[in-house]
């Protein structure tokens, strides 16, 4: 047990691949300053991720997200707290506010001049963060830090750079500015707010595990303090993004519920679903009908139905779109073959359903047969149906099944073993209630 131990430690610990701490303050020191290149590259990134989110291209905003050097002053504020190096976090707050400052500019003026005013969905992603994207920018961190103290860096940083995504909230910002739709803009720096600081926060733990060396003196109460503000910090930026992820969580599960829904509403009594819209923000549905008039009986069915789904407090808005009967005159004809298609198609549907579960019990009288004859050899035929039984104390029907087993001449199943064929039976076919009768 132990060498297993010595061994799992081995393979976790990471000293040996740790960088030299001067090198790897220099490395961050370095990456903190925005001035020439790095300004210039910062700016064409941020227009270059403009056009991306603009033109609703993935590839493009990746390269951006790729040129980005944002990463650096975030790791910087990091790095200077768990060092309680209080200069160099000064100076690369600073710098970090003179890039965001500049990146939003740069993205507000594109927005402002661009042709393209429509926010794709590239653009809308950016605008509703929530828990998942603190995990993404914590453990993305955790990666770029460990990255930046290796010695074998390989190609996790540019990873980093696109997984935490620090260039298009941004840019949606920008683009919420220019547009003057600041829900865009708040969304935006909400996103940007909750990569800086877990980012930042991977970078604190990450330094304080490798013990890099603290360069100042500091004063015991001071440290106190700098961990109850980053405390502070974590509590202020995490607890809406929960909000927003059980809203997500909720939203996901109205729409796959909804979805369940229309396929049971897809037909009513001869009105057949033409159109249909799930709005899962609001928790509202529409429902657009063509064929007979709808009655207050079709549409109680249609909420009773809801309710099954867990729908009973979303909002329908059922609507008639086109009636066949004694408004034909106002229809046309091209309306009226429409409404009649979808009609046929869905009735062709229906019945494909139908066939496709008729043959399934055809085949399940076959595998019984299969399954019953290692026990009962003497059982040569099976006959699987359903029925439909009604009773005098009950309006609806519940459905049966037969089993029919036939016996090979000569032989029988003993009494005493007809109850565990029953038995057998009923948890194979997952019921209650069914009647097996034998055949000789």
């Amino acid at each position: 047990m132990k060498p297993l131990i010595r061994k799992t430690l081995r393979y976790l610990n990471i000293e040996s691949e740790i960088e030299d701490f001067d090198k790897i303050h220099r490395t961050i020191e370095k990456g903190i300053l925005f001035e020439g290149t790095n300004l210039y590259i910062l700016v064409f990134a941020i227009v270059v991720a403009s056009v991306g989110l603009n033109m609703n291209s993935t590839a493009v905003i990746i390269g951006a997200m790729l040129i980005s050097p944002l990463m650096g002053p975030i790791n910087g504020m990091g790095y200077s707290i768990a060092t309680y190096n209080f200069p160099l976090f000064r100076k690369a707050m600073n710098n970090f506010a003179f890039a965001v400052l500049a990146s939003l500019v740069a993205s507000t003026a594109y927005f402002a001049i661009s042709p393209v005013s429509t926010a794709h969905s590239e653009l809308l992603a950016r605008t509703s963060p929530t828990i998942y994207d603190v995990l993404i920018a914590f453990f993305g961190g955790l990666a770029g830090i460990l990255a930046i103290s290796s010695r074998m860096k390989g190609n996790v940083i540019p990873g980093v750079a696109i997984a935490t995504a620090l260039m298009p909230p941004l840019c949606t910002a920008g683009y919420g500015l220019a547009t003057a739709q600041f829900s865009y803009f708040f969304g935006a720096i909400y996103l940007f707010t909750i990569n800086t600081v877990f980012i930042a926060i991977a970078s604190v733990i990450v330094s304080q595990l490798l013990r890099f060396p603290i360069r100042t003196l500091v004063d015991p109460l001071q440290k106190k303090r700098v961990n109850q503000i980053i405390t502070a910090v974590i509590l202020v930026t995490i607890l809406p993004s929960i909000y927003f992820g059980y809203r997500l969580v909720q939203q996901e599960k109205f729409s796959e519920n909804a979805s369940k829904f229309l396929q049971t509403v897809g037909m009513v009594e001869g009105n057949f679903l033409l159109k249909s819209e799930i709005h899962s923000k609001k928790k509202n549905l529409t429902l657009i009908y063509g064929g007979n008039a709808l009655t207050e009986k079709h549409r109680e069915f249609i909420h009773n139905q809801a309710a099954v789904f867990d729908l009973e407090k979303a909002s329908l808005d059922i609507h008639q779109g086109l009636s066949i009967g004694d408004n034909n005159d106002e229809l046309s004809e091209v309306t009226r073959l429409k409404a009649e298609i979808s009609k046929l198609n869905f009735i062709l549907s229906e019945k494909n359903r139908e066939q496709i579960q008729h043959d399934s019990t055809l085949q399940l009288g076959r595998q019984l047969l299969r399954e019953i004859r290692t026990l009962y050899p003497q059982i040569a035929r099976c006959t699987y149906t359903e029925a439909y039984t009604y009773t005098a104390s009950e309006n609806a029907s519940r459905k049966l099944p037969i089993v029919l087993l036939g016996i090979e001449p000569r032989k029988s199943v003993p009494p005493n073993d007809r109850e565990k064929v029953s038995d057998w039976l009923k948890l194979r076919l997952q019921v209650d209630t069914l009647q097996v009768y034998y055949q000789y």
